[in-house]
This record gives structure tokens, C-alpha cells and sequence, in this order.
């Protein structure tokens, strides 16, 4: 049973409103409504329920909060400032200026005791179902009796936009199907949104969807004033560890205000006076802003305490049971310090030209069977499309719900099933969760449109997840342009902090994977072949690291032709053609863009070098190539459905057309005899720079 409520409590909830009021009025932009509204609910959670070290963040063992209605972020910005996080008075002044630690919305790695970035609505219970997993999934890896050392509920409070969000529903299907009873949403059900009332858009009973779900539903009618019923629904929450919890919190958007219960307190600032006038209602001082009564504030300092004597406990704890379990203890160290296991990258295949052609998703697969028993912290699934993504490992056990009969909780094998968007999202919070956790998800490459909400919060956040994405061209031929991915690549390279490796054989997948598991704050998509591509001549992992290098090379060579995948074998080929017809042909392999970028000028310089003409080709869209290549070959329209042999031909993808168009760009790129008026000695550089204008800088 909690303790009970005092006035202490009433005036924490109101300080905690109109402090994040007086942060919205002097950024003059904001959100006051939802903090005003989920006061109650959160001042209850984080003083009676909530296990943390505000001293340590980090706290392995801590509760994790997600404010999936992350423009309600003063609330959790003035609370963590009561608990003792490294957030002060000034920076709550500071609210969405330049360069402050309270942004406009939550951004883990910013703001001390924020666990994920939110902000587009449901992204953010998503990620609490991720946070979730991992929890189950080390406490059923580590744990043993009498040492529960992974124990951590998951907390999120969300509103009626979150949960109209497609990718919550499919992460709160997971979450049911998966038992995870240590989720536990609180619904900000306040019955407004920015177009009106509930009634207008969103009628569906939502707690009856949860139920189907297979998640448990608690109500609570006034959450604006009732604590202990907040607190009962809570305490009763925590007792059901077999299935994950909806609390439903009926709250009043901007409670005290006279605009309350409308939108027009959502987004806007109150004004000076209006806010004044609420605090006397509230029996706070009218005249003073951001003012936190002491009592206020040693009420926060107890639970303070209490979550530093929790940790000292915890660490008696692990000192425990390293002692017992030195082995499993030495592996969460290992784990915790972000080490990989020593010379795993030793395990990864490496191939020669001897080696038979194979598919790329089929050298992935290669991979994972020689890593994953080596990386036990590297864990992920298919969305439903494991056979074809070929992604379970021979020794895989799957993730399931310990009663399931089907897998348990130390499975590291996930079956997210058609869900490609809560995929994404769940693996951004596996990966917030912590000790080492480097989760994958593996699609078609076209289908990856469905999750790139979540793709981008995995960039945004630095977050260390692998993409592995099947099926990568026009070679998935018979399915046709549904599923065959053409402006995929651009759209992907277009997006800042994410590496995107498309392979061009077996080294090249090995390198692929050495870069993702080793680039610890840029997720990865790998761009996976169905068709068989054959081991290249002049191919290596340590190559291919740098993003882009000369696969062969000719003497004098004439023109380079760049590819990435499927294409570079195609080029190969090409400059056969081009050398028996005496035109001497550079071949570079570029698997990722992001990575060459990174390089030193002087060797892109080596690579590219600036007087020779640049024909790139690649099956999909050539939007982007121009930063690299004088022409471009590719394809600006959708696919079709034929055979994938058919289709390369179609769109002109085959050695004889590249060839054909190579010699043409030779031809136009020819050093010309300048006028009589030009200098002599006119480089291939100034002469290409006056036909096609500079390439690239």
C-alpha cells in the first residue's frame, strides 16, 4: 500500500502545472495543456512507484519513463528537475532556446533522464514496448534465484493522438502477444485534440481494442484530482505480471484554466494573467514565476534518496552474485562498458573469386551463422519474412512469452510479424534499454516506406540498430513495381547519421556488418541481393570499409564507371567489353556512400580522381549520383513485373548498354584543341569543368 496523500502532494501537482505554464509563456511557445492535465498521474507515478538514480541516470536497473506525448515535455522536464537530474532552474527558464537542454520536445542524449526521443505521436509507447522486451529479455538471460537483477517496470504515458498512431497499435499487439507485464501505459484520456473534440475523429472504444490486445484495463474517472485511485490503479497494475496494462486516466486538458477542456490550451502560451490567476486558485504566489515551494522540493529530494539507497542495494546485489556467477557477471560488465566479445570480427567469412556466385541475403545469412552465437547481445527478427530475409541463424530460439510453449524470454529470435513500422520503433527502444542490446529487423527493402517514422528517430537518436532489408532492386523481377525499390536508396542516403551498405559481393556483406556492429551511434540498412552476384576479383572487408575504392583498374584509364551491388559485377563486365575495343576502364565498388564521404580528400581524390569521367550505374532512381558521377545510368520510373532477367534488360541494365553508353561519354569528354587565345596547357579537369560544369567539389 502507498502512503497516503497530504496537501504537500496537492501543491507538488500544482507546481508542477504552473511551473511548466511559466516555462511555456516565456519561450512564448508550447504546450501547457497536457502538463496540466497529466500532472497528477505523473507526481503520483514518480513519488510512489518510480525506482531511479537521479544521481546516476543510468542506473541499469532503473524504471523507464517514455513521454510518448512528447510536446507535453515541461512536465517531464519539471519533474526530472525535482528528482535531482542535471537539469536546473535556468535550463527550465531556457525552455526551446538556442542551444538550451529543455528542447521543444524530449531528445535523448540531450536532457539528462530522458530514455528516447519523442515526439511524433506514437513512436514513443512503441519504444516503451521495446524498452520492455529488453528487460525480459536480460532478466531471463541473467537472472537467478534470489538475484532478480533485471527487474524494471516500463512506464509511458500517452494521449488519444498516440494511440491513433497505426505503428501504436502494432506495437501494442506485440506487446499483448508477447505478455510483457512489466508495461504500463497511462492514458491521458482528455477527450480534446487540435481539430475539436474526441467526437469529431476518434469514436472506436480504445479499451476495448487493448483488451483484444490481450492487455489488461484499468480505469480511472477523475484524474485530475484523485491520487489514491491513481495510485490503486498503479498498485494493481504492478501485480499483473502476465500481461501489460492500460491504465485509463479521464484528465481535463489545461485543468484550472478557463479554456480548459478546449483546444485552444493545447498549443498555444496562457496569458500572464490568466496563469496568475490560476495559481491563486491553486493557493500558489500570483506574483512569482517558476517558484517551487520547499516542501515541494524536499518531498522530491526523499525519493532522491531512496533511488540512491536502491542502487547501493543493487550493487551489494551484482557483488553478490558475481561471486556466485562470475561468468554471467563478467558478461553484463563486458556489456555494459559497450565491448564486443574479443575477435569476433575474426569469425566473419571472407571469399575469392573461386567462391560460387550467391545472393547477398543468402551471404547475410552466412553471417549470422558465424556471429550470433559469438554476439549474444545482438538480437532481432523478420517481419514475417524469414525465409525469404534467410535472418534466423541455425541455433536461433525464438522470443516468446515464457508460457508459450514455443520459445521464452531468452530467445533472441523475434517474429515481429507484418508490423514493418513497430519493427523500427520497438527496436529504437530495445536499443535505449541499454547493456549492449544491438537489435535488428529484417523486410523487404520497399517496405522499408512503412517504418521510416521509426528509421528516423533511429538516426535522430543515435540509436545502434541494423537494418537488414531483402529484395533490393528490379532483380525481385516477377512481383513487379509494388515491390521492386526505386527511389528507395535516395530517400535512405538523403537522411543525415544513417549508413546505407549496399554490397556487391560475400566481403563486401562481411564488411557490411563489421561497419554496423562497430558504429555505435549511426543505425545501418543493409541492401540485399536475391539474385545471385558473383565474388569479385579485388573485393576485401578492408576496402570496403572505406565506402567506396577501385575494385580494377586499367592504365591510362579513359573513364571510371562506379556502382554499388548488383551493378558493380555488371560494370566489371562492361569494362571487359570496353578493353577489347581499346578503352582502358577504372571499376569502383561503392557500397556506401555515407562511409566514402567520411574519407580524407585525399583519398576520394585517389579513388575519383577529377580528370576522369564518371558514368555510375545502379537500378534504381539516379537522383544523388550526381556528387560523384559526370553521367548517370539508373532508372526514373517504376519497375515491372517479368522476369528479373527481362527487367535488367528492359531498363538497359546489362554490359552491352553500359558499354555502349561509357564509349559515347568517352567520346564527348575527349580533350578538345583550345583557341589560339586559351593556354596550352589546359588540364582534363578544366576541359571537363567547361563541357559539364564542375562534378563535384
Amino acid at each position: 500500500m502507498v502512503n497516503s496523500f497530504t496537501e504537500v502532494d496537492k501543491r507538488a501537482v500544482n507546481t508542477i502545472r504552473m511551473v511548466a505554464c511559466d516555462m511555456v509563456n516565456k519561450a512564448n511557445s508550447g504546450h501547457p495543456g497536457a502538463p496540466m492535465g497529466c500532472a497528477p498521474m505523473a507526481h503520483v507515478l514518480f513519488t510512489r512507484f518510480f525506482k531511479c538514480n537521479p544521481n546516476n541516470s543510468q542506473w541499469i536497473n532503473r524504471d523507464r519513463f517514455v513521454l510518448s506525448n512528447g510536446h507535453g515535455c515541461t512536465l517531464q522536464y519539471v519533474i526530472n528537475h525535482l528528482l535531482g537530474y542535471k537539469i536546473t532552474l535556468e535550463d527550465l527558464k531556457q525552455f526551446r532556446q538556442y542551444k538550451s537542454i529543455t528542447p521543444g520536445h524530449p531528445e535523448r542524449g540531450m536532457t539528462d533522464g530522458i530514455e528516447v526521443t519523442t515526439g511524433p505521436l506514437g513512436q514513443g509507447i512503441s519504444n516503451a514496448v521495446g524498452l520492455a522486451i529488453a528487460e525480459e529479455h536480460l532478466a531471463a538471460t541473467f537472472n537467478r534465484p534470489g538475484f532478480e537483477l533485471f527487474n524494471n517496470y516500463t512506464f509511458t504515458i500517452c494521449g488519444d493522438g498516440c494511440l491513433q498512431e497505426g505503428v501504436a497499435s502494432e506495437a501494442a499487439s506485440m506487446a499483448g502477444h508477447f505478455k510483457l507485464g512489466k508495461l504500463i501505459a497511462l492514458y491521458d484520456a482528455n477527450n480534446i485534440q487540435i481539430d475539436g473534440e474526441l467526437c469529431v475523429q476518434f469514436t472506436e472504444d480504445v479499451c476495448a481494442r487493448f483488451k483484444a490486445y490481450g492487455w489488461q484495463v484499468l480505469k480511472v474517472a477523475d484524474g485530475d484530482n484523485d491520487l489514491e485511485a491513481i495510485a490503486n490503479a498503479i498498485e494493481e497494475a504492478k501485480k499483473d505480471t502476465t500481461r501489460p496494462t492500460l491504465i485509463y486516466i479521464r484528465t481535463t486538458i489545461g485543468f484550472g484554466s478557463l479554456l480548459q477542456g478546449t483546444p485552444k490550451v493545447h498549443g498555444s502560451p496562457l496569458k500572464s494573467d490568466e496563469i496568475a490567476r490560476i495559481k491563486k486558485v491553486f493557493g500558489l504566489d500570483p506574483t512569482k514565476t517558476f517558484d517551487v515551494p520547499e516542501d515541494v522540493y524536499a518531498l522530491y529530494n526523499e525519493v532522491n534518496q531512496r533511488g540512491t539507497v536502491l542502487e547501493k542495494e543493487w550493487n551489494d546485489l551484482f557483488e553478490r552474485y558475481a561471486s556466485v556467477y562470475p561468468t554471467e557477471a563478467n558478461e553484463i560488465k563486458r556489456r555494459l562498458r559497450g565491448e564486443l566479445p574479443k575477435d569476433w570480427e575474426k569469425l566473419l567469412p571472407r571469399y575469392t573469386p573461386e567462391d560460387k556466385p550467391i545472393a547477398t541475403r543468402k551471404l547475410s545469412e552466412t553471417v549470422l551463422n558465424s556471429i550470433c552465437e559469438a554476439i549474444p547481445e545482438f538480437i532481432g527478427g523478420s517481419a514475417d519474412l524469414t525465409a525469404s530475409n534467410l535472418t534466423r541463424w541455425k541455433t536461433a530460439k525464438d522470443f516468446q512469452a515464457n508460457d508459450s510453449g514455443i520459445g521464452d524470454y531468452s530467445g533472441r529470435y523475434f517474429h515481429f510479424g507484418v508490423r514493418e513500422h513497430a519493427m523500427a520503433a520497438v527496436m529504437n527502444g530495445m536499443s535505449a534499454y541499454g547493456c549492449g542490446i544491438i537489435p535488428f529487423g529484417a523486410g523487404f527493402l520497399n517496405f522499408i516506406g512503412y517504418a521510416l517514422g521509426a528509421v528516423r528517430l533511429s538516426s535522430i537518436s543515435k540509436h545502434q540498430v541494423v537494418y537488414i532489408m531483402t529484395h533490393d532492386s528490379i532483380g525481385v523481377g516477377e512481383d513487379g513495381p509494388t515491390h521492386q525499390p526505386i527511389e528507395t536508396y535516395a530517400m535512405l542516403r538523403a537522411q543525415p547519421n544513417l549508413n546505407v551498405i549496399r554490397p556487391a559481393d560475400g566481403n563486401e556483406v562481411s564488411a557490411a556488418y563489421l561497419q554496423a556492429l562497430t558504429s555505435k551511434t549511426t543505425p545501418s540498412v543493409l541492401c540485399l541481393t536475391r539474385q545471385n552476384l558473383p565474388q569479385l576479383n579485388g573485393s576485401s572487408i578492408e576496402k570496403a570499409l572505406k565506402g567506396a575504392y577501385v575494385l580494377q583498374d586499367e592504365p591510362n584509364a579513359k573513364l571510371t564507371l562506379i556502382a554499388s551491388g548488383s551493378e558493380v559485377s555488371l560494370c566489371v563486365d562492361a569494362a571487359k567489353i570496353l578493353k577489347e575495343e581499346g578503352i582502358p576502364v577504372r571499376v569502383v565498388s561503392m557500397p556506401c556512400q555515407n562511409l566514402f564521404d567520411a574519407q580524407s580528400e585525399a583519398y576520394r581524390e585517389e579513388v575519383l580522381p577529377k580528370d576522369i569521367p564518371v558514368l555510375s550505374v545502379e537500378a534504381g532512381t539516379t537522383f544523388g549520383w550526381a556528387k560523384y558521377a559526370t553521367e548517370s545510368i539508373g532508372i526514373n520510373t517504376f519497375g515491372l513485373s517479368a522476369p528479373a532477367k527481362q527487367v535488367f534488360e528492359h531498363f538497359g541494365l546489362v554490359p552491352t548498354e553500359v558499354a555502349k553508353k561509357a564509349k559515347l561519354l568517352v567520346e564527348k569528354t575527349k580533350p578538345t584543341i583550345p583557341p589560339q587565345n586559351e593556354k596550352k596547357n589546359s588540364s582534363p579537369r578544366v576541359i571537363l569543368s567547361r563541357i559539364f560544369g564542375l562534378r563535384r567539389e
